[in-house]
């Protein structure tokens, strides 16, 4: 059985479906950006997927694009729930809302 673009597109279409319940479910900060990294590598699968049936390198130049913003959003992120947990003792995004101004 060999692997075609159908499979790349099932596996991103899972990865995306459960990046998007968890973003939507989690009240935990930690949990909300383990579903938007699941929803970021579910677009790079697509686009491997793509970039290997059509022959082209420009889907991958994109992947790398893509890996970079991921990491310097996970950075970001990790930095505000620290900040998060340091005034509330807590990582509830319900209540981050205490962080403005």
């Amino acid at each position: 059985m060999t692997i075609g673009l159908f499979h790349y597109l099932a596996l991103g279409a899972a990865l995306f479906s459960i990046g998007v319940i968890g973003v939507v479910t989690r009240r935990n900060a930690i949990g909300v950006l383990i579903g938007v990294e699941l929803i970021l590598n579910a677009a790079n699968v697509n686009l491997v997927g793509f970039s290997r049936y059509s022959g082209g390198l420009d889907a991958q130049v994109f992947v790398i694009f893509v890996i970079v913003l991921a990491a310097a959003e996970a950075a970001v992120a990790l930095a505000i729930i620290l900040q998060l947990f340091e005034k509330r003792s807590d990582i509830d995004v319900d209540r981050a809302r205490g962080l403005r101004g």
